[in-house]
């Protein structure tokens, strides 16, 4: 952000007008929240505080009934220039009084803890019940993070001003921002390394497609085959011609459309085959760490779930061109990963980061803040269903990835497809489902991408 909004200022645009055009195009969308209520804005002494006056003052100018709260002087030029053209009221403190609540006290870049004046005011604003709209991030959010640094009300509405944060689909604070919305200030973020992502579009099959060109998949299983079986369901309605289950057990209760074999190493050597899933139901056995190894030294793109992430190291991905191999680690299995390659890092993000420059995985670090981590960078997802919280939901994910990854090679992109139609799938199943009833959701997602 800091490296766009300096990009336009040595192209001509100075840092008055990026903040008239932030605080004005949040104002439009304050004024609809609104609707002819009475509005109070908290302004800090920063260019957030800035964004505030210029809020304020454009409301002021069409009639709304405004006041500001300032718990201290402006003290960056472009704020000192928005205060001295604000014609309203302006109180040094509480009490908050009006129905509609613009925070506007601390915006991206906060790294210390809210106390005093500041703190007081958003202690009372969470007891208070106003509409409240926080703008660019809420003011106790460490941007980059989502940690936080303060009292953390709920609010309705979160404006990001000119782009998206990392804090805005980041735990702990993604689920106190309510509604967020951008607002567009003329910065250019080409080549930006992290952005949100977007809902994917899928292809139909080629006129001319088999089941082996629409993709192999081999599902292996180990010592648990329930999980396997889980991931087996969901990958053959994700999009692959064919899935294959490996597995020594018995499968009585297996579709009859699944087809299982038992040679590992043959189904491997098989050149049709386009990727493999393992991890889930694997076991940490010593057969399970065959199992892995054989899985990685063929080669194959794969996907790497559950049991799989407690197995792996340095000497498993040795040789092994990681570019084709996704993990996909809980915050435990993050842990776990980051713990045997030693590495040492603070939050989601940090340790996701950390794990692919070791290794040169795609890493997707799933949870109720998804975040994936490619060499293009950071991907971050919109809070999935919190309906998800269920025993196989990974398993699930993690056989819908592989589907995709069979598909089309695509690491990256099967990760991104497959988070899209887990959250969908999710939706379809309706509330309270089970990991079995998401994965017969699934085919009815996939129609929603075509």
């Amino acid at each position: 952000m800091r490296a766009a909004e300096e990009a336009a200022i040595a192209q001509g645009t100075s840092a008055w007008r990026l903040m008239q055009r932030a605080g004005e195009g949040a104002a439009a969308w304050v004024a609809r929240a609104a609707s002819g209520r009475a509005i109070t804005v908290l302004c800090g002494p920063g260019n957030n505080g800035g964004d505030g006056y210029v809020i304020a003052e454009t409301l002021r100018a069409r009639g709304s009934s405004i006041e500001v709260i300032a718990p201290k002087e402006p003290a960056t030029e472009s704020a000192k220039r928005a205060r001295s053209r604000y014609r309203g009221k302006v109180r040094s403190e509480g009490p908050i009084t009006h129905a509609v609540i613009v925070d506007c006290l601390f915006g991206y870049g906060l790294s210390r803890r809210v106390e005093g004046g500041f703190a007081t005011l958003l202690e009372e604003l969470s007891a208070k019940p106003c509409y409240k709209i926080a703008i660019d991030v809420p003011s106790a959010i460490e941007s980059d993070t989502g940690k936080l640094l303060g009292p953390l009300p709920y609010y309705d509405l979160t404006l990001a001003l000119g782009a998206w944060k990392q804090a805005h689909f980041l735990m702990p604070a993604m689920p106190s921002m309510g509604t967020r919305r951008c607002v567009p200030i003329g910065l250019s973020f080409e080549g930006a390394p992290n952005w949100p992502s977007a809902r994917p579009r899928f292809a139909k099959p080629a006129p001319d497609a088999h089941k082996y060109r629409r993709g192999l998949l081999a599902v292996v299983a180990g010592s648990m085959p329930g999980a396997t079986l889980l991931s087996a369901e969901a990958a053959m309605r994700s999009g692959a011609g064919y899935v294959k289950l490996v597995s020594d057990h018995s499968h009585p209760d297996a579709p009859a459309d699944l087809v299982i074999e038992s040679d590992l190493e043959q189904v491997l050597a098989d050149e049709r085959l386009s990727a493999v899933l393992i991890g889930p139901g694997l076991g940490r056995d010593e057969i399970g760490r065959e199992h892995l190894r054989k899985v990685l030294e063929s080669g194959k793109p794969g996907v790497l779930d559950a049991d799989a992430l407690y197995l792996l190291d340095e000497a498993y991905l040795e040789g092994v061109d990681t570019r084709r191999i996704c993990v996909t680690p809980h915050e435990g299995e993050l842990a776990k990963l980051c713990d045997t390659f030693g590495l040492t890092a603070d939050g989601k993000l940090a340790k996701a980061r950390a794990l692919h420059d070791a290794t040169g995985l795609t890493v997707l670090a799933k949870g109720p803040d998804t975040v994936m981590v490619t060499a293009k960078g950071a991907t971050f997802f919109d809070r999935g269903s919190s309906w998800l919280s269920v025993a196989g939901s990974g398993d699930v994910l993690a056989g819908i990835i592989a589907s995709r990854l069979a598909v089309h090679g695509d690491t990256a992109k099967a990760a991104e497809e497959g988070v899209w139609l887990h959250h969908e799938a999710a939706r379809h199943a309706a509330p309270a489902f089970s990991a079995s009833d998401l994965a017969q959701c699934v085919k009815s997602a996939v129609a929603s991408f075509l």
